[in-house]
C-alpha cells in the first residue's frame, strides 16, 4: 500500500514493479498505482477488523480474494506474484483449515 500510494516515484517502487521511473511519473499510472493502494489498505483494515472480531468466515472471504488475485496476476502479469503476493494468502488459509481441527 505504501509504494502504490506515498512512495509511487521511488527507487524502491521501481524495482518492485519493474518499471521505469519514467512510466511511474506518468499521471495515468499514479492514478492507477493509488486507487490499487487504496484497494490494498482496505483490504488490509477489512483483515484486521476480521481478526479482532474473530470472524474466520470474514478473514477467510478476503484471503480468498488475495489469493485469486495473486492467481490472476501470476497467470496475467509475473509468475512471481503467486509466491510474493499469494504465499501468504495460501499460508494464511493452510493455517485456518488447521485451526478447525
Amino acid at each position: 500500500m505504501y509504494l502504490e500510494t506515498f512512495a509511487t516515484h521511488s527507487d524502491t517502487t521501481s524495482r518492485v514493479f519493474n518499471m521505469s521511473k519514467e512510466e511511474l511519473q506518468r499521471d495515468s499510472v499514479i492514478n492507477l498505482f493509488k486507487n490499487q493502494g487504496i484497494y490494498n489498505g482496505l483490504i488490509a483494515v477489512f483483515l484486521l477488523y476480521g481478526i479482532f472480531t474473530n470472524s474466520q468466515l470474514l478473514v477467510t472471504v478476503f484471503v480468498l480474494n488475495v489469493f485469486f488475485a495473486a492467481v490472476y496476476g501470476a497467470v496475467t502479469a509475473n509468475k512471481k506474484i503467486i509466491f510474493t503476493q499469494g504465499g501468504p494468502a495460501i499460508l494464511t488459509l493452510f493455517s485456518l483449515i488447521i485451526s478447525l481441527f
